[in-house]
């Protein structure tokens, strides 16, 4: 099964990006959890809410670990990467079970979606104008992890399709295997 998660920053289109992959290759896919935890809280997030979604994350995650699941796929709305990023961000510290999950390096690819749609505020978003600076961060720390990183822009369909394509060619040229 190829696990792939979909990074960028806020507003460019992962659980979009995320639902049209899993439809096109029949395949499961995972919803951000972050988004859903935020939702429900009546004050401003801290450490611990940060360090709670990282622990449901990994859960997903481990879900599909040795799995022999029916698809050839997973596409996952998000990755430690970006709770990472943001407890960097946020607090100046990382928790050890964050960056050890991240080194057993769990997915196979890295789709990251770039900042070329228009901002759309909601309130679980923020730093709608730091996008840029935040594409950047991400795809220091996807490339860090050794796995093949495609960026992945345009509108709409168009930006579906382009995903697939790299998808297809990279397991095509067998840059990523199961």
């Amino acid at each position: 099964m190829y696990k792939i998660a979909i990074l960028g920053p806020e507003s460019t289109g992962k659980t979009e990006l995320a639902a049209s992959l899993a439809a096109h290759y029949r395949s499961p896919w995972v919803p951000e959890y972050a988004r859903e935890y935020v939702e429900k809280l009546t004050e401003n997030y801290t450490f611990n809410d940060v360090s709670n979604i990282a622990r449901k994350q990994i859960e997903l995650e481990k879900q599909f670990e040795n799995t022999n699941n029916e698809s050839d796929f997973v596409f996952f709305d998000t990755d430690l990467i970006i709770t990472k990023v943001w407890f960097q961000y946020c607090y100046h510290e990382i928790p050890d079970f964050v960056t050890e999950r991240l080194k057993q390096g769990f997915f196979d690819l890295y789709l990251l979606c770039e900042p070329d749609l228009p901002w759309q505020p909601d309130p679980v978003r923020e730093h709608g104008s730091d996008r840029a600076f935040f594409f950047d961060w991400y795809k220091r720390e996807a490339e860090q992890t050794g796995k093949p990183v495609v960026i992945v822009n345009g509108k709409g369909a168009q930006r579906t399709l382009n995903a697939i394509n790299a998808i297809n060619q990279l397991i095509e040229l067998k840059i990523i295997s199961k």
